[in-house]
C-alpha cells in the first residue's frame, strides 16, 4: 500500500521564522512557507517538512545530513556565515572528527537540532 508512496520527513522547531532564517539565509536552501509550516526543498527531489511546536525539544539525534565534496571547505564557509560546530573529544579544533570514518562535523539549527555535513 506504501510502497510507492513519496515518503517525507519532517521536525519541529521552536520558532519559524528563525528556521526560515537559518536554513534558507545562512545554509542557503530552497524554502518555501505554507500553512504556517516550512518546507525545505533539498536536493534529490525529498522536500522535508518543519513545523513550530510550542514544547519543542531539540533532537538528541542528527535531523539532516549534508553530503559534500569537501568538508574542510564546508566549514568554513559556513562558520564565515555564523554556523558554530560542535566540539567532542574526537573533533579538532574546527570541530571536524577525522577518527575513522568519513570526514564529518556537526552543527546546531537555532532550535538545537543536530546538523552534519559529511564526506560525499
Amino acid at each position: 500500500m506504501l510502497g510507492n508512496s513519496k515518503a517525507f520527513s519532517g521536525f519541529s522547531v521552536d520558532d519559524l521564522a528563525k528556521a526560515k532564517a537559518f536554513y534558507g539565509d545562512t545554509l542557503g536552501l530552497s524554502v518555501t512557507e505554507e500553512n504556517g509550516m516550512l518546507q525545505l526543498h533539498l536536493a534529490g527531489d525529498r522536500n522535508t517538512l518543519v513545523y513550530a511546536k510550542p514544547n519543542h525539544e531539540p533532537a538528541t539525534y542528527t535531523i539532516l545530513n549534508f553530503p559534500v565534496d569537501d568538508v574542510e571547505a564546508a566549514v568554513d564557509d559556513l562558520a564565515a556565515r555564523g554556523v558554530t560546530f560542535e566540539h567532542y573529544d574526537f573533533t579538532d579544533p574546527k570541530g571536524i572528527n577525522r577518527r575513522g570514518g568519513p570526514l564529518i562535523a556537526w552543527f546546531t539549527d537555532p532550535a538545537g537540532n543536530i546538523l552534519s555535513v559529511l564526506q560525499a
